[in-house]
């Protein structure tokens, strides 16, 4: 079992994680050339253009607080031309002591798992044979499995090529796939948050009925948030500690929620990342949890 690499919750204390800082390249958001893909997403999110020395600068304040609070931030090289390359959470994963490519669906994205390979990271991740998965569609809410949400980037065979992948890795986990109501959802990640040991965030409406009632039999505490949350990224928090959490400032309801419950809640200035359907935990790929 490699030492250099463990995740088994979302809310392990967190040791170490791969960051990158946001690039000058940004892509039209509108016109003839837009995918229809960007085209469903624009339907269920919100989108506008970033200030790149924004964004650089708001990721600054959260390398400087998981610093200060003893996690290893290491800071992944650039990826020319890649608009999204500051959400490197979407490009890997990590299970249990395996560290995950994820076969991306956007080919223009392609380029980001370069530095994957690189010594910090614990060298080349296991690569997926088949379908589509993003890792902003996967979250382990305790050891026994992997949720993997059904969005527009992940594909029913993606999810099915991480469960041979794990087993293969003696890895004990059973992936469950999650089901969405609509078309144009982005990630998993900005609908569902496990915050604490059987504590998660949820925006109901954009699941299945059937898929509420299983994480109602699942889960103990369901903190439910609303759409104009869920639209301003709200949900995509992240864990650093089993109780203590980092939210984007303004997520004032929440983290009131949060702290009712017991659980730190750390704040910082992402208005600029959050432009786009991407927050904290996109902008961070755990390496190492304890």
């Amino acid at each position: 079992m490699r030492t250099d690499i463990h995740v088994a919750t979302e809310y392990g204390t967190l040791r170490r994680v791969a960051m990158r800082h946001a690039g000058e390249f940004t892509r039209p958001l509108d016109g003839p050339d837009v995918h229809p893909v960007l085209a469903r997403q624009q339907a269920t999110s919100t989108w506008d253009t970033y200030n790149p020395a924004a964004v650089r600068a708001q990721q600054d304040q959260l390398i400087g607080l998981l610093r200060d609070r003893g996690a290893d931030v290491i800071l992944l090289p650039s990826a020319p031309g890649c608009s999204a390359q500051h959400y490197p959470r979407d490009t890997a994963f990590a299970v249990d002591h395996v560290l995950f490519r994820a076969r991306l669906n956007s080919e223009h994205r392609l380029r980001e798992t370069d530095a994957l390979t690189d010594p910090p990271v614990g060298g080349p991740p296991v690569g997926l044979t088949h379908g589509t998965i993003e890792g902003g569609d996967v979250l382990l809410p305790d050891t026994a499995q992997v949720l993997v949400g059904l969005s527009e980037e992940t594909t029913i065979d993606g999810a099915e090529a991480l469960q041979q992948a794990i087993a293969q890795h003696g890895i004990d986990r059973e992936v469950v796939p999650v089901h969405f109501a609509a078309e144009g959802i982005v990630h998993l990640d900005d609908h569902l948050a496990v915050v604490a040991p059987g504590t998660v965030l949820i925006h109901r409406e954009v699941f299945t009925a059937d898929q509420n009632r299983w994480f109602d039999a699942h889960f103990d505490d369901l903190v439910p948030v609303t759409d104009a949350e869920a639209r301003a990224v709200q949900v995509n928090v992240l864990a650093i500690a089993p109780t203590t959490l980092v939210v984007a400032a303004g997520s004032d309801r929440i983290a009131a929620a949060l702290a009712a419950r017991g659980i730190e809640v750390l704040s910082v200035d992402y208005s600029e990342v959050t432009r786009v359907p991407g927050s904290l935990r996109c902008t961070t790929l755990p390496l190492l949890r304890t």
